[in-house]
């Protein structure tokens, strides 16, 4: 869910070989799936979905149909073999494969990953006392994916004493996460294990765990508090969040003194707390929860701030003590500000750190622990990426914070609140790629109520905009999620290839901040659809492409922004790329059995309320396919996704089948071993990008 965008002067084949030009005939022919009749009533209308029958997941003639468009997949895509290996090797290139993260102190010891030449997962690993110690491996996630398909570590969590590491694994791509405790001195697993574990905070005794669990739905609902060596069929269970709407978890402040569970929906949060010295007491709470007013919670001396809305949407922040923190005793210390929005905040012992975003970039501004005193820290480009990183030290007065644009690979520096002093610690190394050759700029398009959406653009120098380049155009806009320009190592291949990469920041995300958000979510959903088209519209019209050569591409909730555009201007794009695509808006939010769907009714809306179900049937992209022509279309799934079941996609593509008019190729690749981000393994995700590269080159007129 990120951005990007290229050009180059060098000159382009205009002829796609004769595969590439679409026509399904060229091969064998498109797999047909079957029509099982089924309809439901909804507010009086008759939803005929004859592709109902897929959600059945064990049903052998799923796998079969699943199977046959991946082999039709396969033939299609045989011609482009020689381009991917090109694209695999070039991108593998401009990866050190052998390499380390920054070591990061925590509690006496320092923490790194690192990942060696031929393996697919990370290690992590440690030193005690100084970088020059012996190296201890924690976890080597290359020796856990052994023998599986898939393995993913979320959760990872070292006792204060160092002694005990708890982490959660998924093996199958599906987020089902188990919670295991390793002894770091002998090396072996603790007999303790916890199923559908999201979330884990220790306390400081280092032997009693807080962690969150999932229901049916994978919604963390449930808090839970465990003493090692006892059976977990006795831990306590502290919290049970009855409202489907809100997730919980748990975590501890940076201070160290307090534990907090936050229970959250997408518009309302409520947060508890214990005292970390005394893990038994009685959770309390910080405020009762108010249907649309958000906050957050840490730690400083006697207070606990707060971050909340409850006075603008972009937020303000607040103190109360620690021993009675109801609103009656907040205190206001940053106000609300209609122009910028305070995303979030950092405390040390004597320092406060503000993250916040204003026109479309994130700002970094730093006080002391009064607030006094505060100025912003400055960056060099006029369109970056930056945040914090691995802060784990209460009483410290350097920042961690990681730079990095279209342009400029990733730079780890430690920022010295007093002296403004940067301290580049690394800049991760990019083999062969000369950050001189390329270039970036902020456009801005006028979207059809005439609001201004900002365009990120990157590209090789020596791009002239005559209309003639090829373009890739992405966006998300939903969640109210921020995509900021950051470095992809990759995209070098297509900058290379004259590619211009742009990124559209349209409502919907949280680029411009909380209003941006509410301007592109449940009944403004449409305004995400049509800033994008507006963006696009841009493009050609400031010659930076042509419609012939315009590429677009989105995943999960751009997935679904791609399948809205292409109803409402398939005209305007050559190819689009639709990656786990959220596609079957009303049979998903309908499903209240379905991870994701009750508490993201505040996202979208929910289809039993008829307005809002009226709504979103407007633009369901599968309830809206219709006997015309659509661009060429790769659309991709993960059998194991479940944030967007693989049968969306699959239905959306039978469907599509049978109505689509033109003869632009229509491809339905489906990971059979990988979950919602595709496969696990950095070596099988790069060729996972050099298949949709090349696909999205040839569309494109470039082959090879």
């Amino acid at each position: 869910m990120k951005s990007r965008t290229v050009v180059v002067t060098w000159m382009l084949s205009a002829a796609l070989p004769l595969w590439g030009a679409g026509p399904e005939s060229a091969q064998a022919p498109a797999p047909t799936a079957k029509k099982v009749p089924h309809m439901q009533k909804l507010h009086g209308d008759e939803l005929v979905d004859p592709y109902f029958w897929m959600r059945e997941r064990e049903n052998p003639e799923v796998r079969a149909y699943l199977e046959k468009e991946n082999a039709y997949a396969e033939a299609f895509m045989k011609p482009t073999e020689a381009l991917q290996k090109t694209l695999y090797d070039e991108m593998l290139g401009r990866i050190k494969e052998t390499d380390l993260t920054v070591p990061y102190r925590d509690r006496g010891y320092y923490y790194y990953s690192r990942t060696e030449k031929g393996k697919q997962y990370p290690i992590y690993c440690r030193k005690k006392g100084s970088v020059e110690a012996p190296e201890q491996v924690i976890l080597d996630v290359n020796e856990l994916a052994k023998g599986q398909r898939f393995m993913s570590v979320a959760a990872r969590q070292v006792s204060d004493d160092g002694s005990l590491l708890a982490y959660t694994t998924d093996n199958t791509g599906f987020r089902d996460y188990t919670l295991q405790i390793k002894d770091l001195e002998t090396g072996k697993l603790l007999p303790e294990k916890m199923e559908r574990v999201t979330s884990v905070a220790w306390a400081p005794d280092n032997k009693t765990l807080f962690y969150a669990t999932t229901d049916h739905a994978k919604r963390p609902h449930k808090i839970w508090r465990h003493t090692l060596g006892t059976d977990t069929s006795a831990d306590a269970l502290l919290y049970e969040e009855k409202d489907e709407r809100f997730r919980v978890g748990a975590y501890r402040s940076r201070s160290g003194a307090y534990l907090f569970f936050p229970s959250s929906s997408h518009t309302t949060s409520e947060w508890r707390y214990v005292p970390a010295a005394t893990p038994a007491a009685e959770m309390k709470m910080v405020a009762p929860r108010i249907q649309e007013q958000e906050y957050s919670v840490d730690h400083r001396g006697d207070l606990f701030y707060i971050l909340t809305n409850d006075q603008g949407r972009n937020n303000r922040l607040v103190t109360a003590p620690a021993a009675d923190p109801v609103r009656e005793n907040w205190k206001e210390v940053v106000p609300h500000r209609d122009d910028v929005m305070l995303e979030d905040f950092d405390l040390f012992r004597d320092w406060t750190v503000l993250y916040e975003r204003q026109d479309a970039l994130p700002r970094i501004q730093v006080s002391n622990a009064s607030l006094a005193g505060g100025y912003r820290i400055d960056f060099p480009e006029a369109i970056y990426s930056v945040g914090p990183q691995n802060n784990r030290e209460f009483d410290t007065g350097t920042l961690r914070i990681e730079y990095e644009s279209f342009t400029t690979p990733p730079a780890v520096y430690d920022f010295d609140m007093a002296t403004k002093e940067r301290k580049l610690l690394k800049q991760r190394e990019v083999p062969g790629y000369d950050p001189s050759l390329y270039t970036s700029e902020r456009r801005y398009a006028a979207a059809s109520d005439g609001t201004k959406v900002p365009i990120s653009l990157v590209y090789r120098k020596g791009f002239v905009a005559d209309g003639k380049a090829p373009a890739l155009l992405t966006a998300y806009g939903s969640y109210g999620a921020s995509n900021d320009a950051g470095f992809d190592s990759t995209l070098v291949s297509l900058l290379d290839r004259g590619v211009v990469y742009a990124v559209g920041h349209i409502r919907g995300g949280g680029d411009l901040g909380k209003k941006w958000h509410d301007e592109g979510k449940m009944l403004k959903k449409k305004n995400s659809f049509t800033d994008f088209i507006a963006v696009a519209e841009t493009l050609i019209a400031d010659k930076y492409t042509s419609k012939d050569r315009l590429v677009i591409e989105g995943g999960s909730a751009g997935g679904l922004l791609m399948g809205a555009v292409v109803n409402m201007r398939p005209d305007l794009f050559k190819a689009v790329v639709a990656r786990v695509p959220f596609v079957d808006v009303i049979n998903s939010m309908y499903d209240e059995s379905l991870p994701l769907t009750v508490g993201e009714f505040e996202e979208w809306g929910n289809p039993k309320v008829p307005e809002q179900y009226v709504y979103m049937r407007s633009y369901s992209p599968y309830d809206n396919l219709e006997a015309k022509a659509y661009p060429a279309m790769l659309v991709k799934t993960s059998f194991d996704d479940s944030q967007v079941m693989y049968w969306e996609p699959a239905k959306y593509v039978a469907k599509l089948r049978t109505l689509k008019t033109d003869t632009n190729p229509l491809i339905f690749k489906i990971n059979m071993a990988g979950g919602h981000g595709g496969s696990s393994g950095r070596y099988d995700k790069l060729r996972e990008v050099a298949y949709d590269y090349a696909f999205q080159l040839t569309q494109m007129g470039i082959a090879k």
